[in-house]
């Protein structure tokens, strides 16, 4: 019996993880769970699962819940930690959203587990920490993201130098047709009508922007050591090429399948075998067809070449494009700012940050710092949204 921990429960990918756990139930089991405050959802969650503990990060959360179910309650980030190396967890799936889950990622990977990671700004912010952290714990690292999941089905069994490229497919989000007038009048409500998946609010955002996409490029370039000149994005509308790999002989392989986040899930629950699911078999290639693809519109979608730019540039600029981005997605939902406005504040935190703030990630402190510094860099541009021009450097 394979024993699972599954931190951010209350969110789209945890509570697609509580769905692939109930129908395998011979397999595996739910000892743990965590989210930030939703206290009732994670009560009803420990009901529904029989788990053992439960954590909520947010104080003051559990002071103002109502009965609980019999469970161990524990509160605050020092909690969320012990959940992630827990000697008797099996998996750790980390689904929280944010860069609040580097630490329960290094955490996990120091421990020694199998760590389906959901929580693609861990990579993103501190990926040096965490290649290092999987080294030296021996703990193992399985995307859960769709494109990184098939990316690894199709390096199985092949060495890394027969790899030439990575190409990433991205649905191009709810306003791929929409021209830069209509995108500049864009409403939260329409930037979360996703065509094909379905997120929770920030990471929805981000595939509106393809901010999401440049932050799955940069991970692509620590998961699998490859360097970013050798990683390429497509706009594949259908969502049913997850993603390609090329190798060095000419030969193509792709990952296929509808667009449902269950499947990838299972994959990392149980890798590197491969579980049988009555439901997940519903592929009919006649109803998918034609898949199409075209290029990324970067005029359109400027987020995503500053996430790219972020990434090459390498050091803590990943982690100061990751924190800036939060802070926009946040002020767009929240009305503060525009569709464009976004990426507008971006690339200002972005030719704000100097030698002394952009440096080589050496600890948690050097992601944590750079993470605060452009957190307060983007509140400060939002503030000053109505003097502030688009920025040049």
């Amino acid at each position: 019996m394979i024993r699972v921990v599954i931190l951010g429960s209350t969110g789209s990918i945890g509570e697609s993880t509580l769905r692939v756990i109930e129908r395998h139930r011979d397999r595996f089991r739910v000892v743990a769970l965590a989210a930030r405050r939703s206290v009732e959802a994670v009560a009803g969650q420990v009901r529904r699962t029989g788990a053992q503990r439960a954590v909520i990060t947010e104080s003051g959360a559990l002071e103002r819940a109502g009965k609980l179910p019999r469970c161990q309650w524990s509160t605050g980030e020092d909690a969320l930690l012990e959940l992630a190396r827990d000697p008797e967890v099996d998996v750790v799936v980390n689904a929280l959203v944010g860069s609040v889950g580097l630490g329960a990622t290094l955490a996990a990977l120091l421990a020694g587990k199998r760590l389906a990671l959901a929580n693609k700004e861990s990579l993103v912010s501190g990926g040096p920490l965490v290649l290092a952290a999987a080294a030296q714990g021996g703990g193992q690292l399985v995307p859960i993201d769709s494109e990184h999941s098939a990316i690894l089905q199709c390096l199985e069994g092949c060495r890394h130098e027969s790899v030439a490229r990575l190409v990433l497919t991205a649905s191009g989000g709810p306003f791929r047709e929409w021209n830069a007038e209509e995108m500049g009048r864009a409403r939260p409500a329409e930037a979360l009508r996703h065509p094909t998946w379905r997120m929770g609010a920030k990471v929805t955002v981000d595939s509106a922007t393809l901010a999401n996409k440049a932050l799955e490029v940069i991970e692509a370039h620590f998961l699998y050591g490859v360097p970013y000149d050798a990683i390429e994005v497509v706009v594949h509308p259908q969502s049913i090429v997850h993603s390609f790999v090329e190798f060095v002989d000419g030969s193509v392989l792709a990952q296929l399948g509808l667009p449902n986040m269950e499947l990838p899930i299972l994959y990392a629950l149980g890798y590197p075998d491969r579980i049988p699911d009555r439901a997940l078999r519903t592929f009919d290639p006649m109803s998918v067809s034609p898949l199409t693809f075209e290029g990324i519109d970067r005029a359109r979608f400027p987020l995503f070449s500053l996430g790219v730019g972020a990434g090459r540039r390498g050091g803590t600029a990943p982690a100061i494009f990751n924190a800036a981005n939060e802070v926009v997605v946040e002020g767009f939902l929240s009305g503060r700012l525009s569709f464009p406005a976004m990426a507008e504040v971006v690339a200002e935190v972005l030719c704000a940050a100097d030698p002394a703030v952009v440096r080589a990630v050496e600890t948690v402190a050097d992601v944590l710092e750079a993470d605060a510094w452009a957190r307060r860099a983007a509140g400060e541009a939002m503030e000053a949204r109505g003097e502030m021009e688009s920025p040049r450097c």
